[in-house]
């Protein structure tokens, strides 16, 4: 593995959360603006991301990086979004807080119900922005902030604004059109780079949080306190993903046979799609799978309608779905039984949901 100059750095899967490289990875440091990665999907789950309001006048009034927002300007929490991800607006960091939660000290409560719920033990914010001169409070670690990014980049409007080189959004009082350019050079710089997020305070350094995707395959990659981020990244993932492939995982080498009630032939076979997964190279052996089948099914059955699917766990987690489908018909056994029938599968499926 190359020599980093990052004080704490990590690499992982993004989809299985597999670790290909660390560094003092659980030790706590200060994380600048990559805060805002936490900032942002708790305001993209907050929803109403397009309905316009006028900024908070006190929000605005913050030091550091901005987005360019002033006192009663009309914006909305997806162009705020924008200004956190690509210029780190602190202004926008501190307006989407209010917006949010009424408060900064009430969204930043928010923040830390959200790291302990996603598991983040070694994290602790004090603001939304990343700021953090005036207190020792405020830090994480690569390994928690490698966590969060990978729940981040399941979302999809995450994933669009993190990945934005450049974007024209209308704000203002009244509004008018403005361009925001990303402060990530990876995105240019760097092959496959997806995203994140940059950071940067005396304290806590230069912060970078990154996703890459090569053949396939994604890896995140964190460093703290690193001078040479954007070297260490793109030596980073030119090394790792020699170590990960895209894998495809079956539910069976075989059929499955299911029970069918109401028709002319009492079962029928199905099967399941394949699944692809990124794994370390040798590891698709250790992937368990769970066929999830009912016990029977009720005529009329169509072929290729899903009755079923396949779960595929790694390391405790559910890593890929599958369907699993009826490979022929099973019609009803006989035209007047039909209605019965549908009546009856209706009754099963309103008791079952409800």
């Amino acid at each position: 593995m190359p020599e980093i100059s990052a004080r704490a750095a990590i690499v992982i899967n993004a989809e299985t959360g597999e670790i290909l490289f660390r560094k003092d990875a659980d030790r706590k440091l200060p994380m600048a603006s990559t805060t805002k990665i936490m900032t942002t999907i708790l305001a993209i789950e907050h929803g109403r991301l397009d309905e316009q309001f006028t900024v908070d006048a006190q929000a605005v009034r913050t030091e550091g990086s901005s987005m360019g927002l002033s006192e009663n300007d009309k914006v909305t929490l997806r162009a705020l979004c924008y200004g956190m991800m690509l210029p780190s607006g602190n202004d926008a960091a501190n307006c989407t807080a209010v917006r949010v939660s009424g408060s900064v000290e009430k969204f930043v409560e928010l923040m830390n119900e959200k790291a302990r719920e996603l598991g983040l033990n070694g994290t602790h914010f004090v603001t939304p922005s990343g700021l953090d001169d005036y207190t020792d409070e405020h830090y994480s670690t690569a390994a928690d902030m490698a966590k969060l990014t990978r729940y981040a980049m399941k979302n999809e409007t995450f994933r669009e604004i993190c990945g934005t080189k450049k974007v024209k959004l209308c704000f203002g009082d009244p509004p008018y059109e403005r361009w925001l350019t990303n402060t990530n050079k990876l995105l240019s710089n760097c092959h496959g780079v997806i995203g994140v997020k940059t950071g940067f305070t005396d304290k806590a350094g230069r912060c970078l949080v990154s996703c890459c995707s090569r053949n396939g395959a994604e890896l995140i990659c964190v460093t703290l306190s690193d001078r040479n981020d954007w070297q260490d990244h793109s030596r980073l993932y030119d090394n790792c993903f020699r170590y990960v492939s895209r894998k495809t995982l079956n539910a069976g080498s075989g059929a499955f046979e299911l029970s069918v009630v109401g028709s002319d032939r009492d079962s029928i076979k199905c099967y399941a799609e394949p699944a692809e997964v990124t794994l370390l190279n040798g590891r698709e052996k250790d992937v368990k799978v769970i066929v999830r089948l009912p016990p029977f099914v009720y005529a009329d059955v169509k072929k290729g309608e899903q009755v079923g699917c396949a779960e595929f766990r790694y390391g405790g987690e559910v890593i890929a779905k599958s369907g699993i489908y009826a490979a022929s018909d099973a019609e009803y056994a006989k035209a007047e039984c039909k209605g019965f029938l549908e009546d009856l599968k209706s009754m099963l499926v309103g008791f079952f949901s409800g």
